[in-house]
């Protein structure tokens, strides 16, 4: 395939294809040094493998890219956990992080029958427009993704439960922080908004991980 584009763009100057993986490449240094005159402005599109979706949308998020867009067609099932609203009935860990750093929306759902041989999943285009800065102000956006990662471990436990056994601190230090944030004990994670996970890491921060 690598062959046929070449050869079918090989009177184009503006096209190139760099036969790497994605996961491993330096995009940040690839669109440093294909920015110009006329790239002024780094838009990524793409069919993604939908077996690492995930680890793909945030390496592009986490790498903190030059980056004004991603629009991608995942599965459908995945794209409404993207495109959720943090503590919606689909959200999951990836909804806090997709929401931290971009406005998601969903673009068009594509039917299995759209492709030949028709697919057992049905998929969906999505975009996710990068923010300016973060959706909200945390002091360690490590420990804020770390906290919600435990908190979506063991969803149908408690958030107080899901900290303990993460091993954030002992449990009594959780419950009393839980208490002075004004958060129920019985709370589990999938209800908390991106600012409610703010206030607990900064607060963890603070006084829980010194």
């Amino acid at each position: 395939m690598i062959g046929i584009l070449n050869d079918r763009f090989k009177f184009y100057d503006n096209f190139e294809v760099i036969n790497e993986d994605v996961l491993k490449v330096d995009l940040n240094k690839l669109i440093e040094e294909n920015k110009n005159e006329k790239l002024k402005n780094t838009k990524i599109v793409a069919n993604l493998p939908y077996y690492i979706t995930t680890p793909i949308i945030m390496k592009l998020l986490e790498d903190k890219l030059d980056i004004e867009s991603i629009t991608v067609m995942v599965q459908k099932e995945v794209a409404d956990r993207l495109v959720d609203v943090p503590g919606g009935k689909n959200s999951g860990a990836i909804t806090y992080g997709v929401n931290y750093y971009t406005k998601p929306q969903k673009v068009i759902e594509v039917p299995n029958n759209s492709f030949i041989p028709a697919p057992e999943v049905n998929s969906s285009v999505i975009k996710l427009d990068v923010l300016d800065a973060p959706a909200v102000k945390v002091e360690s956006e490590e420990l804020l993704f770390k906290i919600i990662k435990m908190a979506f471990m063991q969803k149908r436990k408690t958030l107080l439960n899901g900290l303990t056994n993460g091993n954030l601190s002992a449990k009594e230090n959780i419950e009393q922080m839980l208490i002075e944030l004004g958060f129920d004990l019985r709370v589990r994670g999938e209800k908390l908004s991106l600012e409610d996970f703010a206030k607990i890491a900064d607060y963890a921060l603070e006084k829980l991980t010194k």
